[in-house]
């Protein structure tokens, strides 16, 4: 499948964009080649290649997300700017 000049031409033209000639013609040719190195990767036998999402095996990396007790309530405190009645104390936003 080859690009056209027209193609090329109606693209920018939704785009909004202007070129001239020899942009035009440029993008045709940059097109084109894109295509045709794509018409090469057709020609590869992909028969006993397994299909892949990522190329390294990578499995979720997240631990589950459970409810957790936790007692240490100084020590989630300490990190708070300001602290009130062992609650984290935030500016009001709300009149």
């Amino acid at each position: 499948m080859k690009i056209t000049r027209g193609e090329v031409e109606h693209v920018a033209l939704l785009s909004r964009l202007q070129f001239d000639d020899e942009e035009l013609e440029l993008f045709v040719n940059q097109l084109n080649a894109i295509l045709d190195y794509f018409d090469k990767l057709q020609d590869l036998d992909t028969r006993d290649c397994e299909p892949t999402s990522h190329v390294v095996a990578i499995h979720n990396a997240f631990r589950n997300d459970a409810e957790e007790d936790f007692s240490e309530k100084e020590l989630l405190l300490k990190n708070a700017p300001s602290e009130e009645k062992n609650c984290f104390k935030v500016p009001k936003i709300i009149e």
